[in-house]
């Protein structure tokens, strides 16, 4: 069986059981109406749906029911064993007084720690009243030419009273199951696990305004085995976020076993992110046959990046495989991003490496995809596979030959060097580097080269296409770059240089197999780089 169908197996298996289970627990639900709930928005309910919370774990366990109506509440304790079910019709309201939500570990709606088995699940609906939490930042917009690079979750900010946040949080849990409940208005991240292991949030929706700050989808921070599938997320920052830290705990902290599946993802920061937190590692995370994308809005109210993998904070990432990826208008498709912001653990390893990327369409971007590691560091092993890409938004002349910043203790973020060199894809400071099968097109009249590589070994380039470069730089830019080979790849018609070269640690470059009719020459070759360093063989150029 191939891993995807059984993955897939698994996951309908897994999905059909919490179903069954659940059928079963509603039948001698607790009603909240019997401990003296009142539905009608207003009368504040807290008490009444935790003792019903309470009996029933005292009970050994069971499912405790909120019927159809507005029950407003303060914070809740989950327990072991014991359900949370909300009934059509039913809205979970969360108070707008921060006093509802007062306790030694913070301001939540709902919260658990240490419990097994614990479950919030149905059709019903959580509203955390999020703008009751908001005031405007003061802060003024970017200029129009700038707003690809402007967040529009900027112009607010918390109140300075504080806010409950995250409004769903799950601490040192197991065999934690969240399924199918509607979750809107967050004051700040919607829903957070951490430290649990066996996770399954299946088939749950989250909205949350675009102006929302911090309003976080999914939070996932040092957990292990978990499946994140079917949902619908539109928020105000990252939209579903894995983090390697653990404030509950003093050694680094491990995300590992993490599947991400069958998700459509609307938001103005990351679609799907690992970062920013990375004290410690991330292995084994696949995120797979989802749509990252927006409507035709403002530039400010776009995905930053479709996928954001990131290790700034000393840990480690080694297995992430993205696959089957539809994104319409997300600024940057991908950013890797391996930086040097801070160390907290003296870990045994440290790095980015083994990430596989295939099988990704993505339409009006506004930046390119970008690969970086910083210097005396190189990010390992990526592998770019299938990925189409359009860029629209046309060049300026100051883009183009650009000097990039290192930045490398800056946060993470697309356009934390400013605009790149690069129309499709900008790398730096990598070892070992596959791109196969990539088409990317770039507004008329773009004149900077679809891909620079920077400080690169051991790359390899097979079968790409573009659009055509206008000017004088080429189609694909080597900076100091070492066993690079460039094959059965096509010139744009119209393009001056198809392979630039610069810079004297240039060495073992090779162009073989391609089709450069199109081009008015095949290599450029600045003159710092050494003789020898370059190799054509077995092209195909005009007469």
């Amino acid at each position: 069986m191939l891993r995807r169908d059984f993955v897939s197996a698994a996951l309908a298996l897994s999905v059909h059981a919490v179903g069954g289970q659940l059928n079963t627990l509603i039948s001698g639900a607790r009603s909240v109406l019997d401990y003296g709930a009142k539905p009608d928005g207003k009368t504040l309910n807290t008490k009444s749906i935790q003792r019903a919370i309470d009996d029933a774990f005292q009970s050994g366990g069971g499912t405790v029911r909120i019927p159809s109506g507005t029950f407003l509440t303060g914070r809740i304790d989950l327990k072991s064993r014991v359900t949370l079910y909300l009934d059509a019709g039913c809205t979970l309201l969360g108070s707008a007084s921060l006093s509802d939500y007062a306790d030694s570990n913070g301001r939540h709606l709902i919260f658990a720690m240490g419990a097994d088995d614990v479950t919030l699940a149905g059709p019903g609906r959580i509203d955390g009243q999020g703008p009751a939490f908001w005031e405007p930042s003061g802060r003024a917009p970017k200029p129009p030419d700038d707003r690809w690079a402007d967040v529009a979750s900027h112009t607010m900010k918390p109140k300075a009273s504080g806010r409950p946040s995250p409004m769903l949080y799950f601490v040192n849990c197991a065999r934690l199951h969240v399924q199918d409940v509607q979750i809107e208005n967050s004051p700040g991240w919607t829903l957070n696990a951490v430290n649990c292991n066996g996770v399954e949030i299946h088939g749950i929706t989250i909205k949350n305004p675009t102006v929302g700050p911090n309003t976080d989808g999914i939070d996932i921070s040092a957990c292990q085995n978990v499946v994140v599938s079917n949902c619908s997320i539109d928020t105000g920052d990252d939209a579903v976020c894995l983090k390697s830290v653990n404030p509950f705990a003093s050694e680094p902290p491990l995300v590992k076993n993490v599947l991400v599946t069958n998700c459509t993802l609307t938001t103005c920061c990351n679609g799907f992110k690992l970062g920013t937190e990375s004290e410690g590692g991330f292995e084994n995370v696949t995120f797979s046959d989802s749509v990252v994308s927006n409507g035709n809005v403002d530039f400010q109210d776009r995905v930053i990046s479709g996928v954001a993998i990131e290790v700034v904070d000393g840990g480690w990432i080694d297995g992430v495989k993205v696959t089957g990826i539809q994104m319409q208008r997300a600024r940057a498709p991908i950013f890797i991003r391996l930086g040097n912001r801070k160390q907290l653990y003296d870990n045994p390893q440290r790095g980015l490496r083994n990430v596989s990327i295939e099988d990704i369409q993505a339409s009006e971007a506004l930046m390119p995809s970008s690969i970086t590691g910083f210097p005396g560091m190189a990010v390992e092993e990526v592998t770019l596979s299938n990925v189409r890409a359009d860029n629209v938004l046309p060049c300026r002349p100051q883009w183009v030959g650009r000097t990039v910043p290192e930045r490398d203790s800056a946060y993470p973020e697309a356009w934390m060097f400013g605009m790149l060199p690069a129309s499709g894809l900008y790398a730096r400071h990598v070892r070992g580097l596959h791109l196969n099968n990539l088409a990317l097109d770039a507004a008329t009249g773009e004149a900077r080269p679809t891909i620079v590589l920077d400080d690169v070994t051991g790359a390899r380039i097979t079968s790409l296409s573009s659009t055509p470069v206008i000017g004088h730089m080429p189609v694909v830019e080597l900076i100091g770059c070492q066993d690079v080979k460039l094959s059965n790849s096509a010139a744009p018609a119209g393009t001056g240089a198809f392979l630039g070269v610069e810079g004297s640690g240039s060495s073992n470059i090779t162009l073989s197999g391609d089709d450069l009719r199109g081009a008015r020459q095949a290599c450029a070759i600045a003159s710092d780089v050494p003789p020898q360093a370059v190799t054509l063989s077995g092209n195909v150029t005009a007469h």
